[in-house]
C-alpha cells in the first residue's frame, strides 16, 4: 500500500489548520526549553498532517534566498496538479503496487509537496516512497534521482550530489538527475564546477528546470545580463502554465535583486495570471510592492502567503514589514511571526532537515544571537557558499566580533554575486572595523543597487551612512 494513499488531498482548509497548528505550537514554545521545544515537534507534524504521517517522523531560495528549484518539473506546479498528480499516482500504486517507476515519481512529488506547502513532515513519506522503487528496482534512474532531490531539500548536499552521480550513470540524460547535481555543486560553494555542470545538462537535456539553473549560476557569478537572457529565452519556449509561472517567477526575482521593481511586478503579474495561487510569485509581488512604498499591499500580501505556507523567509519578511510599519500591536505581530520561524525549524530538524542556515538568518536578527552563530558555523563547516560566508559573517557581527567577521563578509562577495543584503552587512562590518570609506561605500552600493531590499535593512543602512559622515 502506498503511504499516505489512503489520506485526503491538502486543501486551502487543510493549509488554514496546518498555519493554526503551527501557531499554537509556536505560542506553547515560547515558555519551553529549546530541547523541549524540539523534542516536541513529532507531535506538531503530526498536527500538521492530520495524522497521515508515514513510516517515520526534514529549507533560498528558500530557504536560503536561492532562485533554483526542486528537480520536479514545473509543470506539476500548476494551480492543483501537483497535488492531482499525487492522488493519481496514490491511486494507481494501490492496483499496481510492484511499479517502481510511479513509486519513484511518487517519491519526488512528495519533496516538491513539503517544499511548496513548507510542511517537512512530507519528507518521510518521500524516503519511504524511493526506497520502495529501489527495493522493486535497485538501480532506478527516477529513485536514484529521487533520492538526491530529497537530500538536497533536507540541506544534505554532498549525499545529494552522489545520489545524482550514481542516477546519471544509469542514465547520462535523466532531466531530473542533472539539475539536482547542479544544485547540489551550487549549494557546497563549487561554482566552477556547477557551471560545467550547467553547461554539460544544456547540452544533454535542454529544457526550463536546466535554463533556470543555468540562469541561477550565471547570476551568482556576477552575470546577470546572462541570467536575464536565458530566462528570457525559456519564457519565450514556455507552453503550460507551470512553466510560464516558474520561470516568470523567476524573472521577476531576478529583476527585484537589480532594484528593478516595475519589471518585478510585471513579471509576477504574467506568473499570477498563469497560476493564481504560484507562491514565488505571491511572495515575490508582496516584496516588491513593499520595496515600492506599497506597504498596506505588501502586507496584506505577505499575510496571504504566510496563511497558507509558513516558511521562514517570508514570516522573517512579514515581521519586517509589521515592525517597519510600526502600528498598535506590530511589535507583538511581528514577535508572532519569528516565533513561528522557531517552531518550524524544529518541525525541519525533527523531519531529518538541516535547519543551521534557516536558524543563523532568522536569529541573527530576530532571535537567539548564541544560538544564530553556533548554526552558522556549523552550516560553514558542511559548505563554503555565498550565502553561508554572509550569515557566519553577520552572526559573528551580531555577537561583536567584527574583526573576524570580515573576512566572511568579503567572501560573500567574491564571486561578483550582485546581492545587496550582502553589500549591506560588508559595510556595517567595515564600519564596525573602523574602515570608514569602504563601509560607506558598501552601504552605497546597496542602497544603489536595490534601495528596498529590506524595509529595516535599508533604514539600518541609511542611518548608517549618516552617522559615518
Amino acid at each position: 500500500m502506498a503511504p499516505g494513499t489512503n489520506e485526503k488531498q491538502p486543501t486551502e482548509a487543510k493549509d488554514d489548520e496546518r498555519v493554526t497548528a503551527l501557531r499554537r505550537f509556536a505560542a506553547a514554545g515560547r515558555n519551553w526549553r529549546r530541547a523541549q521545544l524540539a523534542g516536541s515537534a513529532a507531535l506538531l507534524a503530526i498536527a500538521l498532517t492530520g495524522g497521515a504521517i508515514a513510516f517515520g517522523a526534514s529549507g533560498n531560495s528558500g530557504t536560503a534566498p536561492m532562485a533554483s528549484s526542486s528537480a520536479v518539473s514545473p509543470g506539476l506546479l500548476a494551480s492543483g496538479s501537483l497535488d492531482a498528480s499525487i492522488a493519481s499516482l496514490q491511486a494507481h500504486l494501490r492496483t499496481q503496487p510492484k511499479d517502481s517507476d510511479s513509486w519513484a515519481t511518487l517519491g519526488l512529488a512528495y519533496v516538491e509537496q513539503a517544499r511548496t506547502k513548507g510542511d517537512p513532515s512530507r519528507y518521510p513519506q518521500a524516503e519511504k516512497s524511493l526506497k520502495r522503487a529501489l527495493q522493486i528496482t535497485p538501480g532506478n534512474d527516477q529513485a536514484l534521482a529521487g533520492e538526491a532531490a530529497l537530500a538536497a531539500a533536507r540541506h544534505e548536499f554532498a549525499q545529494a550530489l552522489t545520489y545524482a552521480d550514481q542516477a546519471l550513470k544509469q542514465n547520462p540524460y535523466s532531466a531530473d538527475a542533472l539539475s539536482s547535481r547542479i544544485d547540489a555543486l551550487v549549494e557546497l560553494g563549487r561554482y566552477d564546477d556547477a557551471a560545467k555542470a550547467a553547461d554539460l545538462a544544456d547540452r544533454r537535456k535542454p529544457g526550463v528546470p536546466v535554463f533556470t539553473r543555468y540562469a541561477y549560476v550565471r547570476e551568482l557569478r556576477g552575470d546577470v545580463k546572462t541570467a536575464r537572457q536565458v530566462l528570457r529565452q525559456a519564457l519565450s519556449t514556455a507552453t503550460s502554465k507551470g512553466d510560464i509561472a516558474y520561470v516568470s517567477a523567476q524573472l521577476g526575482l531576478l529583476a527585484w535583486n537589480q532594484g528593478d521593481y516595475k519589471s518585478a511586478l510585471d513579471y509576477y503579474a504574467r506568473a499570477l495570471t498563469a497560476d493564481e495561487n504560484y507562491l514565488p510569485a505571491l511572495e515575490g509581488r508582496a516584496r516588491a510592492q513593499a520595496a515600492t512604498g506599497d506597504r498596506a499591499d505588501a502586507i496584506k500580501g505577505m499575510e496571504l502567503v504566510v496563511s497558507r505556507y509558513p516558511l521562514p523567509q517570508p514570516l522573517v519578511e512579514l515581521g519586517e514589514l509589521y515592525e517597519d510599519r510600526g502600528a498598535e500591536g506590530d511589535k507583538a505581530k511581528a514577535e508572532d511571526q519569528y516565533a513561528l520561524v522557531e517552531a518550524w525549524i524544529a518541525l525541519a530538524r525533527a523531519n531529518g532537515v538541516n535547519a543551521d542556515l534557516d536558524t543563523a538568518l532568522a536569529a541573527a536578527d530576530h532571535g537567539d544571537k548564541a544560538e544564530a552563530l553556533k548554526a552558522a558555523r556549523a552550516e560553514w563547516a558542511r559548505r563554503h557558499t555565498v550565502h553561508t560566508a554572509d550569515a557566519l559573517a553577520w552572526a559573528l557581527h551580531v555577537n561583536g566580533k567584527d574583526k573576524e567577521a570580515l573576512p566572511y563578509a568579503r567572501q560573500a562577495s567574491a564571486t561578483g554575486y550582485r546581492n545587496a543584503s550582502f553589500s549591506y552587512h560588508l559595510g556595517i562590518i567595515e564600519l564596525a572595523n573602523g574602515q570608514k570609506a569602504a563601509g560607506r561605500a558598501a552601504l552605497t552600493k546597496a542602497l544603489k543597487l536595490n534601495p528596498g531590499f529590506s524595509p529595516l535593512g535599508a533604514r539600518a543602512a541609511r542611518k548608517a551612512l549618516e552617522a559615518s559622515k
